[in-house]
């Protein structure tokens, strides 16, 4: 439960902080013997108790069960987690968390595929040396919930995914031999799960309506279908039907010039091959 300050609610992040400390004070522990018994380090337990950084889910599994809590700090880390995200993406994870079918076309690696090293390649630039102090908790937070949303891939029942990459999305690899080759084989791996189809666009297939941005088509259990565009600084939501069929049928003519799953996944095993080379 949230508690009022000031007339407002707390924010999750201090909700999940009081909580953690109460947990703490409950059984009887120093932040160093939590430390000591958990592994974590006593300076990053003690930011998370004063809400001053977000983990990831894995740290409040971890806790959950070192509390015998259930799932409480995992849930209450879900309401924090939304915080971090933009208003404006909020209605998109909200849709793409209950989705039963998403078919995406991506001009880079999309969040659900990402390994978290080369997420946090992504998210903190060009170069990993632009990260900053004052920057790193931020990208990390991002981190944090970007690996997050990956759960949705493996829920009961799963979605059915289905994600076209532009031939260049795996051709610019991210600083770090290393980080590029786990991302290229996390993407042979994502193949083999039977509820994910990985397709590649050729730059031969040359031009076509998606060019410019990313596209998600997302299918509930009932209702009509919807789309989110996103592009450089943008993103929107579009429940219009006949704009959501249109980028439908847009979508079709891509797939159908699209390279099979079967050839896509041949095209990135020799990609791995000359990266590891």
């Amino acid at each position: 439960m949230r508690e009022v300050v000031d007339g407002e609610p707390e924010s999750g992040r201090i909700a999940l902080g009081r909580t953690l400390k109460f947990l703490r004070d409950q059984a009887g522990k120093s932040l160093g013997q939590l430390a000591e018994e958990t592994g974590y380090d006593k300076s990053y337990l003690s930011r998370l108790e004063k809400g001053e950084r977000l983990s990831k889910r894995a740290v409040m599994e971890d806790l959950d069960s070192y509390y015998g809590s259930g799932d409480l700090l995992v849930r209450l880390w879900h309401d924090a987690r939304r915080e971090v995200v933009k208003d404006k993406y909020k209605a998109f994870m909200d849709l793409e968390a209950t989705a039963r079918i998403m078919w995406m076309f991506q001009l880079r690696v999309p969040g659900l595929l990402q390994t978290e090293d080369y997420a946090r390649a992504v998210l903190s630039g060009l170069s990993g040396a632009q990260t900053t102090p004052g920057n790193s908790d931020a990208v990390e937070e991002q981190v944090a919930v970007r690996m997050g949303r990956q759960e949705l891939l493996h829920r009961d029942p799963a979605p059915n995914v289905r994600v076209i990459l532009d031939e260049g999305a795996l051709r610019r690899p991210v600083p770090g031999p290393k980080v590029w080759a786990d991302q290229l084989s996390h993407l042979l791996d994502a193949a083999q799960l039977p509820n994910v189809a990985i397709q590649v666009l050729p730059f031969s297939a040359g031009v076509h309506d998606l060019m410019d941005s990313h596209l998600w088509l997302l299918w509930q259990r009932v209702g009509d279908p919807v789309a989110w565009t996103e592009g450089n600084g943008f993103g929107e939501l579009i429940h219009d039907l006949d704009k959501v069929l249109r980028f439908r049928s847009s979508y079709d003519l891509v797939r159908d010039a699209a390279l099979t799953p079967a050839e896509s996944t041949a095209f990135i095993k020799r990609l791995l091959e000359e990266c590891r080379a």
